[in-house]
């Protein structure tokens, strides 16, 4: 049996009436890793021992009769952006290649309590920039459905070792789309939460204000199951939101009858591959089946979120990288003549090239002389966008869109064009801006490559969106494709 292919909850039935144990489920996910890692390369770090006598502990609270929460014993990857007591932390960057921290993320520590099984740290964009997985420093992570191809980004490690069974679940973060779109290309389910649902402690931060952790699952209940854990009020982030979690799996009932979804007609237009939109449009009859009334709709300022997004982004993120100087934490270049020296090689040699751009970007927008002209502007503008989602939600109770305008494209396509790879994600920035939660699950296939629709939500309406696309789910296949 493929266990490494099964769901968490088919896994935990299996666990709890003793048909296998933790320690089968670890072995068989290590198992795939040996067998397709060194083609998809999804991991900076693995931690078998570790993780097999985590599962092995999981394993004896069994057989002592305790009863195991939904994910124990669950193989869980984790982006290599959250910080792992003892467990080396890179960013897949240079900067940080040796960093091991001396403390636990939060939603680390909430996978411990909830005894899941950390299986490594996956590989990603350096410091979390970038749409395809390229711009690690470290290596480039390729799609499981074709190896030519890349995976997305940031979080691409964390998306394919899902896709190829090198994992359960996985945990991946959010800036301007980065769980959506790796998890559209590459045929699993990935969520942003509302920001502040999810603590950010721990969190190396990319831009502070955008920044959100989220689930990978190969379907929508596995996806509601980690929500349930990660999510929560925390005192030690001042972002954090105080709100009462609900058991998110209590949504997943199928019955969709009534409910209003909005389709703007921004996410359907010029830039969306015609083939994506075809798939889109057979997902709308689907919900339409459902007995959901779906309406086109418009954000009309849609066409600014870029824009904005690459004004905001990097400017907080020439700020949060400001630390990295050699002296803190991580690398720092040899042979300087003095401190000034030592910060100016340390940065150099030590950051890549998607990162230098886009701390110079920010410090640009943040100039004296420049800050009402760009930066300002710029959060003028996301007020706009919020607004917008704010007068759709009056009228619908969700939207819908594609989740990426193309499917997976070539590694080495548009890693020479920065603007080409920023276009990847238009379809899912404004989601950042505005602070919504929004999730990509399979909708189908284009050249037997994956697509992603994508559910808009309003702030905390998580549950919302999961009834929708479970019940869409449950009435398709395509979240049971695998890559060969």
């Amino acid at each position: 049996m493929q266990l490494h292919y099964l769901t968490a909850h088919q896994l935990h039935d299996m666990l709890v009436s003793k048909k296998i144990s933790a320690e089968e489920i670890t072995r068989s996910v290590f198992d795939r890793i040996e067998q397709v890692e060194e083609k998809i390369r999804a991991y900076v770090t693995l931690t078998k021992e570790q993780a097999v006598s985590c599962a092995r502990l999981v394993d004896k609270a069994r057989m002592e009769g305790e009863a195991l929460p939904p994910l124990a014993g669950i193989p869980v990857a984790v982006k290599d952006n959250m910080c792992t007591k003892g467990v080396r932390t890179t960013c897949a960057s240079k900067i940080l290649y040796n960093y091991i921290p001396p403390y636990n993320a939060t939603v680390m520590e909430h996978l411990n309590e909830a005894r899941a099984v950390m299986v490594g740290k996956t590989n990603m964009d350096e410091f979390a920039m970038g749409s395809s997985c390229e711009n690690s420093a470290l290596f480039t992570t390729c799609n499981p459905w074709d190896t030519n191809r890349v995976p997305g980004g940031s979080s691409g490690g964390s998306a394919a070792a899902v896709a190829a069974g090198e994992a359960i679940l996985a945990l991946g973060s959010d800036t301007g789309g980065s769980i959506r779109q790796p998890a559209s290309f590459c045929g699993v389910v990935g969520m942003k939460p509302t920001y502040g649902a999810v603590s950010r402690y721990g969190l190396v931060a990319y831009a502070s204000s955008l920044d959100q952790i989220g689930p990978f699952a190969r379907d929508v209940t596995d996806c509601a199951l980690l929500l349930n854990v990660i999510c929560g009020h925390d005192p030690l982030d001042s972002t954090s939101a105080p709100y009462d979690v609900p058991d998110y799996t209590s949504f997943l009932t199928g019955d969709i009858k009534g409910v209003k979804i909005g389709v703007p007609r921004e996410y359907m237009g010029e830039g969306i591959d015609p083939a994506v939109r075809e798939v889109i449009k057979k997902a709308i009859d689907i919900f339409t089946g459902l007995g959901a009334v779906l309406e086109e709709t418009t954000l009309p300022h849609t066409e600014y979120a870029l824009p904005a997004y690459y004004l905001i982004a990097p400017a907080e993120a020439s700020s949060n990288l400001a630390r990295y100087d050699g002296v803190r934490y991580g690398y720092r270049a040899e042979d300087a003549g003095d401190l000034v020296d030592m910060f100016v090689k340390t940065r150099s040699e030590g950051f890549g090239p998607e990162v230098k751009r886009r701390i110079m970007l920010g410090t640009y927008a943040l100039s004296a002389g420049y800050y009402d002209a760009y930066y300002n502007k710029a959060l003028k503008v996301r007020t706009l966008i919020k607004a917008d989602f704010d007068r759709a939600f009056e009228q619908f109770d969700l939207l819908l869109g594609p989740t990426a305008p193309v499917t997976a494209f070539k590694r080495g396509e548009k890693v020479n064009d920065p603007l080409q790879m920023y276009m990847v994600d238009i379809c899912t920035l404004a989601v950042n801006l505005a602070g919504i939660p929004a999730i990509s699950i399979p909708a189908g296939m284009v050249d037997n490559l994956p697509v992603g629709l994508q559910l808009m939500g309003r702030p905390f309406g998580e549950g919302d969106i999961l009834r929708a696309a479970y019940a869409f789910e449950q009435n398709t296949d395509h979240h049971r494709k695998l890559p060969e």
